[in-house]
This record gives C-alpha cells, sequence and structure tokens, in this order.
C-alpha cells in the first residue's frame, strides 16, 4: 500500500512538473511575443518617423531648391539689366567724351570765362546727365572730328554736324535735333546777289563742312570746282579773309553767320538759302549700345521740350 501510494505521489509530482514547464513554456512565448510584436511596432513607428522625416528632408529640399531657382532668376534678370548698362562702352570709363571744334557759335564756342558753351554743349551736357556719366569735351579741328569718333579716340560727335551719305559710310548718326541752313556772307556793297552769282568768284568755307563740299564740288554736280574754293582752319578765319578782300563771300552756316555778320561792320548774309540740312551726333560704327543709349536719350529731351529750350536760348525767334 505504501508502495503504491509512493507511486502515485511520484507520478503526480511528474505531471505537475509537467505542467509547470508547459505553463512556463507558454508564459514565455507570450511574453516573447509580446515582445516581437512591441518590436515590430517600433520598427512601425521607428519605419513611420523616418517616412515622415524623408518626406520633411525632400519638402525643405525642394522648398530650398525652389528659393535657389527664385534667387538664380532674380540674379539673371540683374545680369541682364547690367549688361545692358555695360553696353555703354566708352573711351573712358565713367566719361563721355565730345568731339568739337568749338570755334562754331551758337553751337560750341568758348566763353568769355574759357568754358564751353554753346546749344551742342548743353544738349551733350544732358545726354550725360541721363546716361550717368561725365562730360568731357574735347577741341580740335573740325576736319579731325568725325575721324576722331571713326576711330575710337572719341565717343560722340557734336560739332554742327550735318548728316550726308559721306560721313554715314564712315560714322553712324542719332535723329536729327536742329534743322540748319547754308547761307552766303558778303561785303555790303558786293556784286553778288543771289547764287546763280557765285560762279567764278572766290568762295571761302570752314575746312570740312559740307558748304565746302557743296562748294568745291564740280560744276556738273552743282559746285564751283575746288580751284574756286579756299578751305579756312574756322570760320572766323574764312571771315577776315573776306573782311582783307582775299575772297568775294564765305558760304557757312545760318546762325554762326549772324553772329560772325554781327561782330563785323560792312557784312551782310544774303536774302536766300544756299541749302538746308540737318544736324546730328555721330557715333563709332562699332559702338550700337551706345548709339542706342544717347539716341533714346535724345529723344526724351526732344520729347519733354529741352532740346527746343536750348535751341531758343541760344537761337532768339526773328
Amino acid at each position: 500500500m505504501k508502495m503504491k501510494n509512493k507511486a502515485a505521489a511520484g507520478l503526480l509530482a511528474l505531471l505537475m512538473a509537467a505542467s509547470l514547464t508547459a505553463c512556463g513554456s507558454s508564459s514565455s512565448g507570450s511574453t516573447t511575443t509580446a515582445a516581437g510584436e512591441t518590436t515590430a511596432a517600433g520598427g512601425t513607428t521607428a519605419a513611420a518617423a523616418e517616412t515622415t522625416t524623408s518626406a520633411e528632408t525632400t519638402t525643405a529640399a525642394d522648398t530650398t531648391a525652389a528659393a535657389e531657382t527664385t534667387v538664380s532668376a532674380s540674379s539673371a534678370a540683374q545680369t541682364t539689366g547690367a549688361a545692358t548698362a555695360g553696353d555703354l562702352k566708352t573711351v573712358e570709363a565713367g566719361e563721355l567724351h565730345m568731339a568739337t571744334n568749338a570755334a562754331f557759335p551758337p553751337y560750341e564756342s568758348v566763353g568769355d570765362d574759357g568754358n564751353f558753351e554753346g546749344i551742342d554743349v548743353e544738349i551733350a551736357q544732358k545726354i550725360a546727365d541721363k546716361l550717368g556719366l561725365k562730360l568731357v569735351i574735347d577741341d580740335m579741328d573740325f576736319g579731325s572730328v568725325v575721324t576722331s569718333v571713326q576711330t575710337g579716340k572719341e565717343d560722340i560727335a557734336m560739332a554742327g554736324l550735318t548728316v550726308t551719305d559721306e560721313r554715314k559710310q564712315n560714322i553712324d548718326f542719332t535723329d536729327s535735333y536742329a534743322t540748319a541752313v547754308q547761307v552766303i556772307i558778303v561785303p555790303e556793297n558786293s556784286d553778288i546777289k543771289t547764287v546763280d552769282d557765285l560762279q567764278g568768284k572766290k568762295i571761302g568755307c570752314q575746312e570740312g563742312t559740307t558748304g565746302y563740299l557743296y562748294c568745291s564740288d564740280t560744276p556738273e554736280n552743282g559746285g564751283y570746282g575746288e580751284e574756286n574754293v579756299t578751305a579756312f582752319p574756322s570760320g572766323a578765319n574764312a571771315v577776315q579773309a573776306l573782311l582783307t578782300g582775299k575772297i568775294d563771300c564765305v558760304v557757312i552756316d545760318n546762325e554762326p553767320a549772324k553772329q560772325y555778320v554781327a561782330e563785323n561792320e560792312g557784312l551782310k548774309i544774303l536774302d536766300t538759302e544756299f541749302v538746308s540740312e540737318e544736324y546730328a551726333i555721330g557715333v563709332s560704327k562699332d559702338n550700337n549700345g551706345l548709339l542706342t543709349a544717347v539716341n533714346n536719350a535724345l529723344d526724351e529731351l526732344k520729347a519733354d521740350g529741352t532740346v527746343q529750350s536750348i535751341i531758343d536760348k541760344y537761337i532768339k525767334a526773328d
């Protein structure tokens, strides 16, 4: 009996041990599963966090790229504007050099104070102001004015400069800003009454001017031949030659002619026009940027009445 009881007790102990082992395994399995689930959940959370971070990073990167693109576009626009201003290529940076012959009043001359004055001088100053440049006036023989611009030694030519086909072969011109008339100066007792009376006379002109070009041309082209025309360094020199009887008349623009006659007794201007012509500003053919800028500034000054007010200041209505 005791033997049977001991055997039964041992069997019971084994069953309980097996049961506890099974429970332990189940508990451990549950714990492992839970841990696995926790790990999985953590992984999912981490993945979500990484996805969010990645999205935020991408968005930030895109925003930065967009901002950089905007800045780049803005910079490009500014560069374009700077390039336009950069087209103003001049002989000296920040300066606008004007070639002239300051012996042609009222367009250009030297005043009593030693400074340059006249219609061309004031218009050039206004143009320089609009372009943000300092005007520098270079006085020279009239015959060198066009050449100096053509060769790039000067930026613009303003010297009562008439637009002609010959000059247009060497330099470009802006729009016209003044109309000029060629007239004839003679002594008051002269037998020259009209243009028709110039044939066979000794004619004086300023060298390089359209007056000289017209008069020295061949008779077949409406001129009087080079042998009958004397070129002088300035209009004033030609008038002095007229006063001393070396020549019979002077062909020159109307406005300077008025001043020469007013300053010298015994002279008069014939009441007849020799030819009418247009004044414009000369610019090098190799500097289209400057030509455009000067022309635009001139157009603005004509439109707002500035050019006409300057002309009216020096040329009084008859």
